[in-house]
C-alpha cells in the first residue's frame, strides 16, 4: 500500500510540476475533500491558468504538492480566485450547464489546463 501511494504521489507531483512550468514557472494549490472520489488538488498557475487533479487520499495529495514545490493554501481564497483566468471554453461550458445546454464534450478541449480532471491510479 505504501509503495502504491508513493507511486501515485510521484505521478501527481510530475503532473503538478509540468503544469506549473507551462503556466509561468509557478503555481499555488489547494486541497479539498470531495467525498468518496478522494481529494481534489486545484492549481492556479502564475499566468492565471488553472486545473485540477484527483488524489485518492489527503496524504497522497499533500505529498504530491510538496514534491512538486507548489505553495499550498488553506483555502481557495479571494486572492487565489482573482488570479484565475477563464477562456471561451469555460464560459461556454458554464453557460451550457446553467441553462440546460448540450452535454459536456467527450473529447478534451485544447484550451483547458489540464484538459480534464484525472485520478492517479496504480
Amino acid at each position: 500500500m505504501a509503495a502504491d501511494n508513493d507511486r501515485r504521489a510521484a505521478r501527481l507531483a510530475k503532473q503538478i510540476g509540468a503544469f506549473a512550468e507551462r503556466r509561468g514557472g509557478g503555481a499555488e494549490g489547494q486541497i479539498a475533500h470531495v467525498g468518496q472520489a478522494g481529494f481534489r488538488i486545484t492549481l492556479v498557475g502564475a499566468d492565471g491558468g488553472w486545473g485540477d487533479l484527483m488524489a485518492p487520499s489527503l496524504d497522497v495529495a499533500k505529498d504530491a504538492v510538496e514534491r512538486a514545490g507548489v505553495t499550498l493554501k488553506e483555502s481557495f481564497d479571494s486572492e487565489m480566485a482573482a488570479r484565475v483566468r477563464t477562456g471561451p471554453y469555460e464560459w461556454k461550458r458554464m453557460a451550457g450547464i446553467q441553462i440546460g445546454g448540450p452535454a459536456n464534450p467527450t473529447g478534451a478541449p485544447d484550451s483547458a489546463e489540464p484538459s480534464a480532471t484525472t485520478t492517479a491510479s496504480a
